[in-house]
């Protein structure tokens, strides 16, 4: 029988979406086309949907690989699979026709003998074996198990999903037998048979994605992003849940040199291949700092530098039309992360501040930095703005009171906050 390689892919909770569903779908399959673009340009690969799944199809064989890597990446895919495609014979009832079900079983019987006997002899179960620290002593006398696990997405067809596996893997046996034995419980091989409609598609694995919803299916956030563990993994996370990016960078140039901005910049084009190219402006923050230092208290410092922080990233927000502020902070973390500290922080914006690390645990959120790929460069060792003046005993227990009060001790600081902000450098941010 005739097959055509394609690459199935599952969506998890897009599929909950009820009457706006099919946006979401639409978004996603833009969002793959967009991330597999540079492997399918110049081949005939194309993207559509079946049912409730999304299949990429065409000049797939030689790039298979990569083309799975990146669709792995985007948001709102939750696993894909390398599978083989038959056509259905019929789209006759074959509840009412059931010679009509028995041709199409015995056609997709013979696949799954082809689709096995091409596992066995290419060595990919050898491989899959060794891996899992599993692989016969001898490969030449080996008797693998197996099981088909069948799925009958058309309903008028007229074998049941438990019968149809039944029924292929008596198939199967019946053809290679003297290489394979059933196992239901811990098979080496484990075909699954999805039918459909128009279509049943054949695989053997599974990889898993990340989850999540669609990038731009859920407005647009401005990132307060340093060279840190933390705020990398706020913006990977806030864009999981479909939230499309923008960022801004703090420097205290000449204290903070330009390698120290080049290390964000790259940190921020790891977490762009996950989330999309986008634009970083860079301010520097050492007017500001330099400001609090001369005319406010010492203990302060480090809440009144952040205050400046957070007021400039709303304006910068509101210019870009962002809709929410994202911060990497964390609770009790440090000095301006504690209760008090945050709400002190909080009131110098009007836009909500989304926090989406707030109540993880430091190795939590380490953990999704080396699962996502910015941990190794997070540690490395560069200065950081928030370093610059530091006071010797922070404050943790502020007052929006007295914080406001030590704040109008700065003169002219509209002004300083309008110069910081013209003199800011816009950087694209391009995926790795």
């Amino acid at each position: 029988m005739n097959t055509t390689d394609v690459i199935i892919v599952r969506y998890g909770e897009v599929a909950l979406k009820g009457m706006n569903k099919p946006y979401f779908e639409r978004i996603l399959m833009e969002r793959i086309r967009k991330a597999i673009k540079t492997v399918a340009d110049n081949r005939d690969i194309y993207v559509d949907k079946d049912g409730g799944l999304v299949v990429i199809r065409g000049d797939i064989n030689e790039v298979k690989d990569e083309l799975i890597k990146k669709t792995l990446k985007v948001f709102g895919v939750a696993s894909c699979s390398p599978a083989k495609s038959l056509k259905r014979l019929t789209h006759a009832n074959e509840r009412e026709h059931p010679a009509a079900a028995e041709d199409e079983l015995n056609a997709i019987g013979e696949v799954a003998v082809a689709y096995i006997k091409e596992l066995i002899e290419s060595g990919k179960v050898i491989r899959k074996l060794a891996q899992a620290g599993q692989a016969p002593n001898n490969p030449q006398l080996a008797n693998y198990t197996f099981k088909v696990d069948a799925k009958r997405a058309d309903k008028t067809f007229g074998i049941t999903s438990p019968a149809m596996s039944k029924e292929i893997g008596g198939i199967v046996l019946k053809a290679l037998g003297d290489e394979l034995s059933v196992n239901v419980h811990n098979p080496d091989i484990l075909l699954t048979v999805h039918l459909k409609q128009a279509e049943t598609f054949f695989y053997d694995e599974k990889s898993m994605g990340m989850g999540g919803l669609p990038l731009g299916t859920n407005g647009k956030g401005m990132v307060l992003l340093s060279g840190g563990i933390d705020s990398p993994v706020a913006t990977w996370m806030m864009a999981k849940r479909g939230m499309r990016i923008e960022a801004v960078h703090y420097t205290s140039y000449p204290f903070t040199s330009q390698r120290a901005q080049e290390k964000v910049e790259e940190l921020a084009s790891i977490v762009a291949s996950y989330c999309g190219n986008f634009k970083m402006h860079v301010v520097n923050l050492l007017p500001a700092q330099e400001a609090i230092a001369k005319h406010c208290p010492e203990d302060e410092m480090t809440l009144l530098v952040r205050r400046f922080m957070m007021t400039v990233a709303e304006r910068l927000a509101i210019g870009m039309r962002c809709d929410v502020l994202i911060t990497g902070e964390n609770l009790g973390q440090v000095a301006s992360q504690t209760a008090a500290s945050l709400v002190a922080t909080d009131a110098a914006v009007t836009i909500p501040v989304m926090r989406p690390l707030i109540g993880l645990d430091k190795v939590d959120i380490m953990d999704i930095a080396r699962e996502i790929g910015t941990y190794d460069k997070s540690i490395e060792p560069h200065e950081d703005c928030c370093t610059v003046f530091l006071p010797k005993h922070p404050k943790t227990r502020p007052t929006k009171e007295g914080i406001e009060k030590s704040l109008a001790l700065i003169p002219d600081f509209e002004e300083l906050l309008d110069k910081m902000i013209e003199s800011r450098e816009v950087v694209h941010i391009e995926a790795q």
